[in-house]
């Protein structure tokens, strides 16, 4: 199911467009677990009760994100919370928007548990979308997402994809057809997100792999923090966009690392995001 965001489609047009440094977009996707703090597999134990009660250091842990967030032009964010009792009814989107300088943020909320926990994933922006439209993927349990940003309009524009996949594979096959339908008629694409599978996962998914060339720049272990050993987070591009630069970044708390790319826009693209 798909879902248009009217009201922020519309505020976010209004915005000033800001130049790209020689026609590099750096991009950032971050699992940040709620602002949980957690660096061994007996925390998800001894810690769960924060996935339903605020912390006095969360507040604290995302201002420390924020200051690192500022250095990207975009950042995807998943398992961030949207202003329920958990999260001190701080909507972490909006506060680190704020806090790193971003003039542009979607909130997209997949799973509501009312005033206990609000799940849902983000879009940081320094560049003005002309369109966002979310995506409810399909699973046995609801819940996952996908943003989709567009920005500029033609056969040129840049689609940013930002998505959370089900921790069953049948789940993220069912999730990876229907982005695949989504993605074959697109030109320039980056997805980006927790995809909880690794590479060689997701190119045994052909149907997705058909759909457009998206290769991983580069295996990146992500998971868990503390230890990495699995390569669960990823920033796909097609094959017209070139990555300069690819890290992980420190612990910053969550169970899962940041991860960095430089990308380099065609020409065509850069354009086209700029008009």
């Amino acid at each position: 199911m798909r879902r248009e965001p009217t009201e922020m489609t519309h505020r976010l047009a209004n915005a000033r467009t800001p130049v790209l440094k020689d026609g590099h977009l750096k991009l950032l996707t971050f699992n940040l677990q709620v602002g949980i703090q957690t660096s061994a597999y007996h925390h998800y134990l001894t810690r769960s009760w924060q996935h339903l009660l605020p912390h006095p250091k969360r507040q604290h842990r995302l201002e420390l994100m924020g200051e690192v967030m500022s250095r990207f032009d975009i950042v995807g964010l998943q398992e961030v919370d949207g202003g329920s009792f958990r999260s001190g009814h701080v909507n972490q989107v909006e506060y680190l928007a704020t806090k790193a300088g971003f003039p542009h943020h979607f909130q997209q909320l997949n799973r509501n548990l009312g005033r206990i926990a609000q799940h849902s994933n983000g879009l940081l922006s320094r560049l003005v979308p002309a369109h966002i439209m979310e995506h409810r993927l399909p699973g046995t349990l609801p819940g996952r997402g996908a943003i989709h940003a567009r920005f500029g309009e033609g056969s040129d524009a840049l689609h940013l994809f930002v998505a959370h996949l089900a921790l069953s594979h049948r789940g993220r096959v069912r999730q990876l057809d229907y982005l695949s339908e989504i993605i074959q008629p697109l030109r320039h694409v980056v997805v980006m997100g927790d995809l909880n599978c690794t590479p060689e996962q997701l190119h045994g998914h052909g149907r997705f792999c058909a759909s457009l060339p998206l290769h991983p720049v580069r295996q990146m272990l992500s998971y868990p923090s503390w230890q990495p050993s699995r390569a669960l987070d990823h920033i796909l591009l097609s094959d017209s966009l070139e990555a300069d630069e690819v890290r992980v970044l420190d612990h910053l708390f969550s169970d899962h690392l940041p991860i960095a790319v430089d990308v380099k826009l065609p020409e065509a693209c850069l354009n086209a995001c700029l008009a």
